[in-house]
């Protein structure tokens, strides 16, 4: 069991709570270390597109919990995108492994009517070509339409040859296109993933600087400001099915693990590395991306959620957890937490999807 933390509202409530006046010399650390650190622009694949956080310099504690809390929520955005990215990236890999094989098998059809359309050219030339040479050779009118038939025979079977051949060529055309298309495709997303990559790491270490300058309490309201308060868990938990009460069991064994960016598990999660991983543990797989998620399975009414429903946040997602009953879910919330149940009344929910 998690231990219960005392929880503050979200930024985006009326007030914050706030923490015991801080010397000088501590508001002085806190506006110099964040001044000008948290802008947090990113070069984002096509999709998705993320607001850098304020860069105003904080002059008081209060202002640089809200800053880091508000750097927090954007560097999740970006993780989970780069999480779709990377989930875009092996999608198109797989289309171009389809398409090469495809122009494979279309090369060989190509080969085996070569050689077919051999076996058509040698027997019209050693057999009767002319309906002339027919008439000339045949011992009786029978025997001229046998010869006719034959010739007739052979420039069918031509003709129907050449029309493979030519769709066959033009398929293989156009599965070649879609390979070299499909390849290119996958090479620019891996390109963009790379670079992400590369950002996002380095504002994952200027956060963790600017988190860790922070005092205990306000570490514990950037925590509670990102993700929303903690809830009591139930005792247990009562699924709907055998695959349901595996994720719902799976995703519950998982609490008090470290949220950590882009981690799947099984010691650390992100939000939508948690998901998958209790998914996994009833057969089910799901992309390692919050955004991918949302969009698989049937969508559920907020009214008619049942445990083992994916519930997720924000527009365009970026947050995903798993619905236990009672308008509560287990999720991992953010860098500094672990994974726990907590309320889905918390900021910016977005929908539900029944996977099961």
């Amino acid at each position: 069991m998690v231990a219960h933390r005392p929880q503050q509202p979200h930024p985006s409530s009326p007030s914050v709570a706030t923490t015991p006046p801080a010397s000088r010399g501590q508001r002085s650390g806190a506006a110099l270390l964040l001044a000008g650190a948290l802008g947090l622009a990113v070069a984002l694949v096509p999709g998705g597109a993320a607001a850098a956080p304020d860069q105003t310099a904080a002059t008081t504690p209060e202002q640089a919990t809200q800053l880091v809390a508000d750097a927090t929520h954007q560097l999740e955005v970006v993780t989970e995108q780069v999480n779709d990215a990377q989930v875009q990236l092996v999608e198109q890999q797989a289309a171009a492994a389809a398409a090469a094989e495809q122009l494979t098998a279309q090369q060989a059809q190509l080969q085996a009517l070569g050689s077919r359309m051999d076996e058509v050219a040698v027997s019209a030339y050693t057999g009767n070509q002319s309906g002339i040479s027919a008439l000339l050779t045949s011992s009786s009118p029978e025997d001229f339409l046998a010869q006719v038939s034959t010739l007739d025979l052979i420039a069918g079977r031509t003709d129907d040859l050449l029309g493979e051949v030519a769709a066959a060529a033009q398929a293989a055309t156009d599965a070649q296109a879609a390979a070299d298309a499909a390849a290119a495709q996958a090479q620019q997303t891996l390109d963009q993933v790379t670079v992400q990559q590369a950002d996002l790491q380095q504002q994952i270490a200027a956060y963790q600087a600017q988190f860790a300058a922070l005092s205990a309490p306000q570490q514990a309201e950037v925590v509670a400001a990102v993700s929303g308060p903690e809830v009591e868990a139930p005792a247990a938990v009562v699924a709907d099915g055998a695959a349901a009460q595996t994720v719902v069991d799976t995703a519950m064994a998982q609490r008090g693990d470290p949220y950590v960016w882009g981690a799947g598990g099984p010691g650390s999660f992100d939000c939508s590395g948690l998901t998958a991983y209790a998914y996994a543990a009833a057969g089910i797989e799901l992309p390692h991306s919050s955004a991918a998620q949302a969009r698989m399975g049937s969508p559920v009414a907020r009214a008619d959620l049942q445990p083992g429903d994916l519930v997720y946040f924000y527009s365009p997602v970026s947050h995903i957890g798993i619905y236990i009953g009672n308008g509560m879910m287990v999720h991992a919330p953010t860098s500094g937490d672990v994974v726990k149940v907590a309320s889905i009344d918390m900021s910016g929910y977005a929908g539900a999807r029944r996977l099961l």
